[in-house]
């Protein structure tokens, strides 16, 4: 056996109320290395492999399959499913075994405040020899909630407050076009939407959707609305109807997965790899602190994402709300994931005035603030070297912003009643419904973008004022507001000449 040095987790903050049943049932995400490097940044701007091309250029290998494979009848663990596609083995079995196999240091059943309890794993596990060049995580041990979604609710009526087409139209979104031919990919990790609830929405807002709306279960979660507008029905249906309003001919697929690390995972890659909704953009309002994660959980998920980068989709995620410590207690800066991810769009936040200058999202202690700052697990990738505000050797986050501010915020309606919502939850989906809009005309997937509007500025404005209590908005990128908002017509105009001059697989 080895020790998989990755898998380090640190014990979780509630306590331990009991030891897990051995003779209970768990199941296991094995994450496993693709058979040749991922490269996204030679898919930038567009032409992404299809699933095929994928699959045979970088396919997990059919021998590190069979070892996973192999190891798990060693342990009476049952392969429930394999996608070499997908660099996925899926495993079943007891605890008994399943600790037998990885040997977590600690592992027990814990009780949060709230008295929901949960299985949750401290320190490392273990990899049999046999396997251990074959696996980037092994997941689906620790069950404790990883991510929290982005989105704060207005707290006067005297704010201002917009239609999501308003704020499009503000931003000079393409017109003449409605998304039609794409579909959106959301990723939720709890609550849920009813239909006609969604429809009275766009109804009430003049909205003619003409797309479809579907849900998708992983893992065995549901859309299952729980009628509380402050938890995460209000994020599903912010999604929703944030996405659905600026590119309402677009379809939308709800992929629901479990708040732990192997559901995020198994949602975001089910959405990848969805071959019957084919998602060409897909937005996620969910994350948490990098320090709340396993070094293991987030290569899995980064991976993920440049495989999502490779097939030429693109993921804009939420850059989080609690400025730049991330929520995390004391004065140290910390950054989101998955927005620090290189792989993904990450999308600050910004107070959008109904005249005058945009400026930096920050509602002071309490009030919320544009998530930003710099990395500590990834390294500052080549298209933001040399750019203009960035310092350091580490990844910078946001790349892009958008209107958050919960007091120039976005008008919804959760469980059947009229909101406002701000956050970096609304900033992703946007930036989704714009790409959906870009996609359907150029007629093809513009995908992993980063690259591409790190050397077009102009298409951006630029948000010189604010802060978010650790890093100051400046000229060019910020660790605040990213490269700034968008001027739609420019960001369409800018990816069209991307996506015509890039090679073609």
């Amino acid at each position: 056996m080895s020790v998989f040095q990755p898998s380090y987790r640190d014990a979780p903050n509630s306590p331990k109320v009991a030891d897990i049943d051995l003779n209970g049932t768990v199941d296991l995400t094995i994450v496993l290395h693709p058979g040749a490097p991922l490269e996204p940044e030679k898919h930038a701007g567009g032409h992404g492999l299809s699933h095929a091309a994928y699959r045979t250029r970088h396919g997990t290998k059919p021998e590190a399959m069979a070892r996973v494979a192999a190891m798990a009848r060693h342990y009476g663990l049952k392969v429930m499913s394999e996608d070499a596609g997908a660099h996925v083995v899926k495993l079943r079995g007891t605890y008994r075994q399943a600790v037998a196999a990885f040997q977590p240091e600690h592992i027990g059943v814990y009780e949060d405040a709230s008295g929901k309890r949960f299985v949750a794993r401290s320190g490392h596990v273990t990899v049999p020899e046999a396997i251990a060049g074959d696996v980037v995580a092994v997941m689906g041990l620790d069950q404790r909630p990883v991510a929290k979604p982005h989105f704060r609710a207005a707290k006067t009526s005297a704010d201002i407050s917009y239609l999501p087409a308003q704020i499009a139209a503000a931003y000079k979104f393409p017109t003449g076009l409605d998304g039609t031919g794409q579909t959106i990919g959301l990723i939720e990790l709890g609550g849920g939407y009813t239909a006609a609830q969604v429809e009275a929405y766009f109804k009430s807002s003049g909205i003619t959707r003409t797309g479809t709306l579907v849900s998708v279960s992983v893992d065995g979660a549901e859309n299952a609305p729980d009628n509380n507008p402050d938890g995460a029905d209000g994020e599903v249906q912010l999604d929703i109807e944030v996405a659905g309003s600026v590119a309402p001919g677009a379809d939308i697929a709800v992929y629901f997965g479990p708040n732990q690390g192997s559901g995020f995972q198994d949602a975001i890659s089910a959405a990848i790899n969805d071959q019957t909704n084919k998602p060409s953009v897909i937005s996620i309002s969910w994350g948490g602190p990098e320090s709340t994660y396993s070094a293991q959980d987030m290569d899995a998920m980064n991976q993920t994402l440049a495989q999502a980068a490779t097939l030429g989709i693109t993921v804009c995620v939420a850059s989080g709300d609690n400025g730049a410590t991330d929520g995390v207690s004391g004065t140290a800066h910390h950054v989101d994931f998955p927005a620090s991810s290189p792989n993904a769009l990450g999308c600050g936040g910004t107070s959008l005035p109904r005249s005058g200058p945009e400026v930096a999202w920050n509602d002071g202690k309490g009030g919320g603030a544009s998530g930003g700052g710099y990395s500590k697990t990834f390294p500052l990738p080549s298209w933001q070297t040399g750019v203009k505000g960035v310092h350091g050797k580490k990844r910078g986050v946001p790349d892009v912003s958008g209107d958050a501010d919960p007091a120039t915020g976005y008008q919804v309606s959760v469980d059947g009643t009229a909101s406002v919502f701000g956050g970096t939850s609304a900033v992703a989906p946007l930036w989704a419904g714009l790409l959906a809009l870009v996609n359907q005309s150029i007629g093809q997937r513009v995908g992993f973008i980063n690259p591409v509007l790190y050397a077009h500025e102009a298409a951006f404005t630029d948000i010189t004022a604010g802060n978010n209590d650790g890093y100051k908005a400046g000229p060019g990128w910020d660790p605040v507001t990213g490269l700034g908002s968008p001027i739609g017509t420019q960001i369409l105009a800018v990816l069209k000449a991307a996506s015509a001059a890039a090679p073609v697989g």
